[in-house]
């Protein structure tokens, strides 16, 4: 039993670190009510990453409700689905054989105005015997009012650092198999920083390779399963661009459209982030920074913008960008930026061009100056 509990408590403190940096008030009352089975009567659960909000659900009704009696000891809501009435009965419910109950509210934010008025009330006087868990969905407003009032856990979107250290403790801990750093890599660049959706592959993976005496996920493996090559991910794309390679970048383009959760959309927000990158290494270089400093210049920037869409892991992006650097000037990189815009802009109204087009002529916009430049030099 006790070495149950470490492992559970392992895991708990594991996704803690995950959701945020550096720990907050709220992470650490809830990795001591885990250790103690002593619970704050509500927790609120919000930020950008719903995956690691469900695996902290998991492991926080695993500590608090009895598998024998969770039955009858535990009620899961949807915001906008429950009357005022109905929340403040079960609120009211005492638990059934067991030390306590666990009700939750997903969505909270949807909550309908007599539900947010049974849900103040009860906040002023919480029962001690149930714990309520308060779940905001992906996108909604922070709710102030519960912060200050509850205990409050957010749970940002992994940057591009920290999802390779994701992939290989999920490998590790939760499905028992290593992962090399070339599938990581590949594995991130097809897929991107969707957890849930990482998740998803990752099983599969460990299916296919589960014949393995070696037990080791590698690159032939997410080759094969994920449906990517190395050379034909997005990282790839991103770099022709970068360099100014438009015969290569209009090769790959349809390679990567084809890829697991990429679509137009992501393409662009790649890119962009790309572009504002490089124009901002490429004032930082023109005010006399020393091109050796640029890839730690450029992990300085992300981690200040730690929500950018990079489309790989943040290593390959800082370094592919330092090398890219001197393929740019300030007047391509404003123009480069202006395109991205205009594909923006066109690829959300209706339209006779297809997605693939219009990234097409974004390519070949955002190349040119340096295939000018290269046919000049010829």
């Amino acid at each position: 039993m006790k070495d149950a509990a470490d492992a559970t408590a392992a895991s708990f403190v594991y996704c803690l670190r995950m959701a945020a940096a550096p720990t907050s008030a709220g992470q650490k009352a809830l990795r001591t009510a885990l250790q103690t089975r002593i619970f704050d009567p509500v927790y609120y659960f919000h930020g950008a990453e719903d995956y690691l909000k469900d695996e902290m659900l998991k492991q926080l009704l695993e500590a608090a409700v009895e598998p024998a009696t969770r039955d009858f000891n535990l009620e899961t809501l949807r915001g906008a689905e429950i009357t005022g009435e109905e929340l403040g009965s079960l609120l009211g419910t005492p638990p059934m054989m067991a030390e306590r109950r666990v009700v939750v509210v997903r969505d909270v934010g949807a909550l309908r105005k007599d539900a947010r008025r049974a849900l103040d009330h009860y906040l002023e006087h919480p029962a001690s015997d149930v714990v309520l868990v308060l779940i905001a969905t992906a996108g909604a407003k922070e709710d102030r009012a519960l912060i200050d009032r509850v205990t409050a856990i957010e749970f940002d979107a992994l940057s591009g650092a920290r999802v390779p250290k994701w992939i290989t403790y999920y490998a590790a801990h939760d499905l028992g198999f290593e992962i090399t750093p070339e599938a990581v890599s590949l594995l991130q660049d097809a897929v991107g920083t969707e957890l849930a959706q990482l998740r998803i592959e990752l099983d599969k993976l460990a299916s296919f390779v589960a014949g393995d005496e070696r037990r080791i996920i590698d690159e032939g493996a997410v080759s094969a399963i994920v449906g990517v090559q190395r050379g034909e991910t997005l990282g790839d794309l991103l770099d022709a661009v970068g360099n100014r390679r438009s015969a290569t970048a209009l090769e790959l383009l349809p390679h990567v459209l084809q890829q697991p959760k990429t679509s137009a959309v992501t393409i662009v927000m790649a890119l962009s982030t790309q572009t504002l990158a490089l124009a901002w290494g490429r004032a930082a270089r023109d005010a006399g920074t020393p091109p050796y400093r640029m890839e730690n210049e450029f992990f300085a920037l992300l981690k200040e913008s730690s929500s950018s869409y990079t489309g790989r892991s943040w290593g390959e992006a800082v370094r592919a960008w330092a090398r890219a650097l001197d393929a740019w000037n300030a007047a391509d990189l404003d123009a480069a930026l202006a395109a991205l815009l205009a594909t923006d802009v066109a690829l959300k109204e209706s339209r006779v061009s297809s997605d693939e087009q219009l990234l097409q002529s974004l390519i070949l916009t955002l190349c040119a100056a340096g295939s000018f430049r290269s046919q000049r030099a010829a």
